[in-house]
């Protein structure tokens, strides 16, 4: 077997081309907006289906991981999820373009699981979080790259440039299937005691409550991933070439930062840091809103982006704490069913964005942020 480190990259990797996905569609919506006149609600009705039948199989195929160790389902995830993605360029219908999110929303909910188990089964007691810090500023790296993308192979062959996002999947499906068997034996030597029957106790009160927490934090990121470029464009003046190297920008603050909150949760405790990344997360989406300076705006992208996902790797990892028995499952909610909840709730931000402005919305998402926070105070200690 490779050493894990490797394998654990190599999942890093693939989490990035998946997640550039995401970060695509957030930033083909202006574009889509121009071409075909969407209104917000229907432009993030868009989200909204790329996220629903993924929440519906996301325990699944956590369910699955927990079972059966599948790695083919990565790359049958990752084709489906750039495949989808490159067909938005080259549908007109409203519901066709549905139908092609829904395909990437499925392929994305495919991933999740079964790479986060395996991520745990390289992991130790002592890099958790880091690892899955790792993994998860893949992800991040991925929504970062997704508005780079979009914005330069739909600027330089129009909408038929979204073509590209097939491109890192083959990619990837090279690299699984040299790596394919130490993947597979990943799941044979029990790495860590977390994840083995008998590793404790499976706490469904504790996790219940961190899945409210997580589901929060997945509207709020949802929100911004959809309104932040169309809130620079439309309340700010600025064009969507900015508006999405503000996304960008946005998504790259988040990959950074997601790799120090691992270590910092490593290091002062998981929960500690979940409840001081939401205080500051709802300090800054505050002051977001209240400033009408580009400058100071722009600014604030960076405790933005840091706070959000500061609260990621913890989160993931407590989940995995609680339900010791039931890894792929934890994982499949914390990364994938909670998660896809906030893209369920964007069409409902984007009817006020449509009824009251952009501004209302980033208020409406200030208000949102209370709740996480106050239930992030209830999660108690990890039960050895």
């Amino acid at each position: 077997m490779k050493d894990t480190s490797t394998l654990k990259y190599l999942l890093a990797f693939g989490h990035t081309c998946s997640d550039i996905n995401q970060g695509a569609l957030a930033a083909v919506l202006p574009f889509l907006i121009a071409a075909y006149h969407f209104d917000y609600q229907t432009a993030a009705t868009l989200v909204l289906v790329a996220n629903v039948v993924g929440s519906v199989i996301q325990p699944l195929f956590g369910n699955l991981a927990d079972k059966y160790n599948k790695p083919y389902l990565i790359a049958v995830g990752l084709v489906l999820a750039g495949g989808g993605m490159a067909l938005t360029g080259f549908i007109e219908n409203f519901y066709g373009l549905c139908f092609a999110v829904m395909i990437s929303g499925v392929g994305i909910a495919m991933f999740h699981p079964q790479a986060a188990q395996l991520i745990n089964r390289a992991s130790t007691d002592n890099d958790r979080a880091q690892s899955i810090g790792v993994f998860s500023f893949g992800g991040n790296l991925g929504f970062s790259l997704g508005p780079i993308l979009t914005t330069a192979s739909i600027t330089i062959f129009g909408l038929a440039g979204t073509l590209i996002f097939i491109v890192p999947e083959i990619i990837i499906c090279i690299l699984l299937k040299k790596y394919y068997n130490d993947l597979k034996n990943l799941n044979r030597p029990k790495i860590s005691k977390v994840g083995s029957k008998g590793a404790g106790v499976d706490n469904w009160s504790a996790f219940t409550r961190l899945t409210a927490v997580v589901i929060g934090r997945s509207i709020i990121f949802h929100g911004f991933n959809t309104f932040l470029a169309l809130y620079w464009i439309h309340e700010l003046g600025q064009t969507e070439t900015i508006g999405n190297t503000i996304l960008s920008a946005y998504y790259a603050i988040s990959a950074i930062c997601v790799l120090i909150g691992g270590k910092l949760a490593d290091s002062f405790g998981y929960r500690t840091m979940i409840k001081i990344s939401f205080a500051m997360l709802l300090v800054t989406i505050i002051a977001l809103a209240s400033s009408d300076s580009l400058l100071i705006s722009t600014i604030l992208i960076l405790p933005l982006g840091a706070a959000i996902s500061f609260t990621y790797s913890p989160m993931v990892v407590l989940g995995q704490l609680y339900l010791p028995n039931r890894v792929g499952l934890a994982s499949g909610v914390t990364l994938g069913l909670a998660i896809s909840m906030g893209g369920i709730f964007a069409p409902i931000l984007g009817a006020v964005a449509d009824n009251f402005g952009l501004l209302m919305t980033i208020y409406v998402i200030a208000g949102i942020a209370i709740l996480p926070l106050a239930v992030a105070f209830t999660l108690p200690p990890v039960k050895k």
